[in-house]
């Protein structure tokens, strides 16, 4: 009788609910372990500087010079909206003289860096992963180790060294570019002369809004690159697992800026 009930009660929606929710539970805790042994691995490379160059260069490439377009598409239009969005208002209301400001802060505290994160996340940490997933699928990544090739060295050194210098490049020339996108847009939208537009980026502009800002860009590309390559890493069942691999990291990375971002107001604008 006892039995019966637990077969019954194994194939209830609440046990079934309960059994997602565990699994997900142990699948969180087991990559975030996971990337937190990556990240110890690799920074022990970078910091006794066992660090390929050529290949540095190759993943800087592509992860500063191909994301770019698409970066400061995303970035520009986002500030050519909210800079329609204000402008117009503030110029009725008396505060023309504030709308360079408000953009700018926006730009620089939150848009320029998230924005630039999600283009990167979207185009070159899904490449990453996929590329590394592929890799452990066809067992290279074992005739590496075969080779006495450590693939920590190999495939995540310079790929998060790349994300770390290349990020905080990326973020500077999208700010730019949103900003004058928000110069344009006010003009067009409420009639707000660009001289008065570039006197108020000043207003409420510090140094300690850029610095923050650059380390925030630091931050994000080595944790796009890390998790990208974790979750490619640790990938397994072919083509299928190709695809878990890409959508994991994509998502985990997602997850991963925002909470970045949320602990950086807290440290520094709270």
């Amino acid at each position: 009788m006892s039995s019966q009930i637990v077969s019954y009660f194994k194939k209830s929606a609440t046990y079934q609910l309960y059994r997602l929710f565990t699994k997900q539970v142990d699948d969180f805790f087991t990559t975030l372990g996971e990337i937190s042994i990556k990240a110890i691995s690799t920074f022990s490379y970078i910091m006794k500087l066992e660090i390929d160059k050529n290949e540095v260069i190759a993943q800087s490439a592509r992860f500063g010079v191909s994301s770019l377009p698409i970066t400061l598409s995303i970035v520009g239009m986002s500030a050519i909206i909210v800079a329609m969005q204000v402008a117009g208002e503030m110029v009725k209301q008396g505060a023309g003289n504030y709308v360079g400001m408000l953009v700018t802060m926006l730009i620089v505290r939150e848009d320029g860096v998230i924005m630039s994160g999600f283009a990167i996340i979207s185009m070159i940490g899904s490449s990453l992963a996929a590329e590394i997933a592929t890799m452990r699928v066809t067992e290279q990544i074992d005739a590496m180790k075969s080779l006495k090739v450590d693939p920590i060295r190999y495939l995540f050194v310079p790929r998060v060294v790349a994300g770390l210098l290349m990020m905080p490049l990326v973020v500077i020339v999208a700010s730019v570019v949103g900003v004058l996108g928000g110069a344009v847009a006010s003009n067009l939208a409420g009639g707000l002369n660009y001289r008065a537009y570039f006197d108020s980026v000043w207003y409420g502009l510090y140094m300690k809004d850029i610095h923050v800002c650059l380390a925030k860009a630091v931050t994000f590309g080595g944790t796009i690159a890390l998790i990208s390559c974790t979750c490619g890493y640790n990938a397994k069942g072919g083509a299928k697992g190709v695809g878990i691999a890409t959508t994991k990291a994509v998502v985990w990375s997602f997850v991963a800026i925002v909470i970045w971002d949320l602990l950086f107001a807290l440290a520094f604008f709270f």
